[in-house]
């Protein structure tokens, strides 16, 4: 706590860490003992001011003839209590009570002291009666008890009087001082194109013309008490800050004259400077005819910056706290002593902050460096992936801070956090490198003026660390095979197989397996699948292949190729069954690129696949058939055949697949048996579940089914609506399913009325015009075993009553015969009731 006497001022200077994170209040206290609370209107009242000055530190002016300052003579004394709390409500205070006393030295006749929060004027001995303020329009007398009301400040000594005036109170005026004799002394002095708002407006003062009157035994006598303090005057030019001050006003000249200089001083923070102290800090003090002017360079010694923020950008502004006296000699007054206190505060600068990447490799901790700050700001939270912080909090999140004090008090702030935090984001960059981005948005606070700023810190540090997954491949007769082992980068990404992703409803789709387990992604994909590469055909074998490109997961960059190629037997491709049934799957090779597969043909070129994908062409005949040639020789008999490619327009084969079918011409088979004789047959009751469905599809396709919320579906008359029936359960191919009757309601009843037979005992219905088509079924990815569904194509109709045509729903039911394909039915059921070539097959 420091504390000074500067002419007719005590000042008491509070350091910034005396009341670092406490809330403060000031209270002076009178001759009686009693404390008064300062707030903002006593204080300009009375004479007392609280600012603060150079980063934080708080200071306390109060004047030689405040309030409650106790006079002896020449010596002036004030006690002022501080309280200082950590919370608002002042609770738990800590009270420190400090008397101090200034000497006052030689009165001048007449006084005048521009404060920052009021105006001062003392003269004279008297005792005060009332007092007249003139205004333009009007005078306004007031009692001194009225004046003390409005807020002015009024004291009296055995020699002094003292107007005290708050620049708020109602008499003040704003007038226009020196306008032309101004403009041409600073014209002369800093060129006029430079200070063109000087010129155009003057310079504003804040005044107040009053008078007093006092009595003195039998006489009431009147004292001027004007009082005039400049508002503004300060120009920026050139990085220079250029404050005027006319010498001599119109209103506290008044019936004076033959003005004479006697002393022009000026100074910092309350002190005064001589020439040789104001050219060491590059001060230009100019006293001319009719102004003083003062220049001082921004940043010079003296000053000080202090934080600003504007529009949330955080930036400076260079402050200096000047006082100017000036002493004049006219035959009215005297001697008059005119202090100025003027706080100038240049315009917002933003300031650029450093922010220094020092991260430790060996130790992986990512330390970034940010600053440079004034002393008056402090790191109060940071915002980590959308969440906020308080700095403690931040802590338990692996971010720790510290500080970095300088000399001239301004500071950094080093913000440090492990490689391995759940926050810090981590990226594959190639090779062995991996990019470890720390992304947090630091909230400042300033003091006093409690004004807030981020600052958006993010640093890329990269590390040699990358572990790559690595996979094994293998093959286990049916299936290609790789399993990945993961690495640490490969957390997001995606596994593709001939850019299609592999997804869990993909795989599902393509009865692939795809497992993962966190440490280990496998996938199995079939011989015969469309995204297998066949290489080419050898005596061992197929050789097939399986690629698997691993991509970034957001960016859909490759990242890392895996393939797996394996020989496949031939039996694969081909099955030669005992009836004499040969079933072949010929493969697209890779060097083939432009083989449509289903051009392939037998030697009989019209014989052609009955099961066609991207890849694959299947056929399935007899072997007496499609050209198959034969062979004998003492124990087997030979089928041969080829599969064939021919390119448009040429005759020579770009594919040529042999196969061979060999059987035994004999062979003999023990087979054990036990002949009853005459045995009735008999049936053995038994249990077991049947499912079977009944599907409408969008398309003759019948790749689309309606699904269950598309019911129910709107069709026009005429429309086609395509059927299929099908045994769901069990799958077991030794068994068909055989349409009986099919017929439509209008309800959901089975024997609702009325109804249209569709098919009878598996038949169309003669009697319809429009006659049900069967579809066939065919093999296919979707369908394995064709004898288990039936398909027919309905056109829409209504039902009619009368003439009426019935807007209602159609409902559609079947029922089904279960036959067995091994035995010759020994029933009526089982046989199909129409000859299958009498069908109108749908093309």
């Amino acid at each position: 706590m420091g504390l000074e006497c500067l002419g007719s001022l005590l000042r008491i200077t509070l350091s910034a860490e005396y009341f670092e994170d406490k809330y403060l209040s000031f209270s002076v206290v009178d001759q009686s003992g009693v404390a008064w609370e300062l707030d903002e209107a006593m204080a300009s009242q009375c004479g007392y001011t609280v600012t603060y000055s150079n980063w934080s530190n708080l200071e306390f002016r109060a004047s030689a003839l405040s309030c409650h300052s106790r006079l002896d003579k020449d010596v002036f004394t004030v006690t002022v209590e501080i309280r200082a709390s950590p919370t608002p409500d002042m609770r738990n205070a800590t009270t420190h009570l400090k008397s101090a006393s200034c000497r006052y030295g030689l009165w001048s006749p007449r006084e005048l002291v521009c404060e920052r929060n009021y105006m001062e004027t003392k003269t004279g001995e008297a005792s005060i009666w009332q007092i007249v303020f003139h205004q333009p329009e009007e005078k306004k007398a007031l009692l001194v008890r009225d004046a003390w009301s409005a807020g002015y400040g009024l004291n009296t000594t055995d020699t002094r009087v003292l107007l005290r005036i708050p620049y708020t109170a109602a008499q003040v005026q704003l007038v226009q001082v020196g306008m032309l004799v101004l403009a041409q002394q600073v014209a002369r002095l800093f060129r006029s194109n430079q200070i063109s708002s000087l010129q155009d407006q003057g310079i504003t003062f804040s005044a107040v013309r009053s008078s007093i009157f006092y009595k003195q035994r039998w006489m009431i006598l009147m004292v001027d008490t004007a009082v005039a303090c400049p508002v503004d005057g300060v120009d920026y030019v050139n990085k220079t800050i250029i404050w005027t001050v006319p010498k001599y006003t119109q209103l506290l000249s008044v019936g004076a004259t033959g003005f004479k200089d006697v002393l022009v001083e000026a100074g910092v923070d309350l002190h005064k400077l001589t020439a040789k102290e104001m050219a060491s800090r590059k001060y230009v003090l100019s006293n001319d005819l009719n102004v003083i002017t003062m220049k001082i360079p921004v940043g010079a010694e003296g000053g000080y910056y202090k934080t600003s923020v504007s529009d949330g950008q955080h930036g400076a502004k260079y402050t200096i706290n000047l006082f100017l006296e000036h002493q004049w000699k006219d035959n009215k007054w005297g001697l008059t002593k005119h202090t100025i206190i003027k706080e100038i505060e240049t315009p917002f600068e933003q300031a650029e902050l450093t922010i220094t990447n020092n991260s430790n490799l060996s130790a992986r901790i990512m330390s970034v460096t940010v600053g440079t700050f004034l002393p008056d700001v402090d790191l109060v939270n940071l915002t980590i992936e959308g969440t906020t912080l308080t700095v403690p909090k931040a802590v338990q999140h692996g971010y720790l801070t510290y500080k970095t004090r300088y000399v001239n008090g301004s500071k950094d702030y080093i913000i440090q956090v492990p490689f391995d935090a759940p926050s810090i984001k981590k990226e594959y960059m190639g090779a062995d490198m991996r990019a470890y981005t720390l992304n947090v948005t630091l909230a400042f606070l300033t003091h006093p003026t409690s004004e807030t700023f981020t600052v958006p810190v993010i640093t890329v540090s990269a590390v040699k660390d990358a572990v790559l997954p690595r996979a094994r491949g293998f093959c286990d007769g049916k299936n290609l095979r790789l399993i990945i082992t993961h690495g640490n980068v490969d957390q997001n990404w995606l596994p593709f197989i001939s850019d299609w992703p592999l997804t869990p409803e993909a795989t599902e789709k393509y009865n692939y397996s795809l497992m993962d387990n966190g440490t280990h992604l496998e996938i199995s994909v079939p011989f015969l699948s469309s995204h297998v590469h066949y290489e080419d055909f050898h005596v061992s074998g197929i050789k097939a292949s399986l690629h698997l490109t691993l991509k970034d997961g957001i960016t859909l960059a490759n990242r890392r190729d895996f393939s797996v190629s394996c020989r496949f037997s031939p039996s694969e491709l081909i099955k030669c069954l005992p009836n004499g049934t040969v079933v072949i799957t010929a493969v697209k090779l890779v060097r083939l690129a432009d083989l449509n597969t289903s051009l392939i043909v037998l030697r009989d070129r019209q014989c052609k696949p009955s099961l066609v994908t991207e890849k694959t062409a299947t056929f399935k005949f007899n072997v007496n058939t499609c050209g198959t040639s034969r062979k004998f020789n003492s124990t087997t008999m030979t089928y041969e055949n080829d599969v064939l490619y021919f390119r448009p327009g040429n005759n020579t084969p770009a594919y040529q697949l042999k196969f061979v079918c060999s059987y035994a011409i004999k062979q003999t088979v023990d087979v054990h048996y036990e002949s009853k004789k005459n045995l009735p047959p008999i049936i053995k009751p038994g249990f077991g579940s049947l499912r079977v469905s009944l599907k409408l599809f969008k398309e003759k396709s019948y790749s689309d089914p309606y699904q269950e919320s598309e019911y129910p579906v709107v069709k026009y008359l005429r429309e086609s609506l395509y059927f299929e029936v099908e045994l769901l359960q069990p799958e077991d191919p030794r068994l068909e399913l055989v349409l009986d009757d099919c017929w439509a309601t209008n309800s959901q009843s089975l024997d609702s009325i009325p109804q249209w037979p569709i098919l009878i005992n598996g038949c169309e219905n003669s009697e319809d015009s429009y006659r049900t088509i069967f579809h066939e079924v065919n093999y296919s990815l979707r369908v394995k075993l064709p004898q288990h569904l039936k398909r027919f194509e309905v056109k829409m109709f209504t039902f009619v009553r009368g003439n009426t045509v019935l807007q209602e729903q159609l409902y559609f039911h079947c029922s089904v015969v279960i036959c067995s394909t091994m035995q010759q039915p020994s029933d009526t059921l089982c046989p199909r009731r129409c000859n299958p070539g009498k069908h109108r097959l749908g093309e």
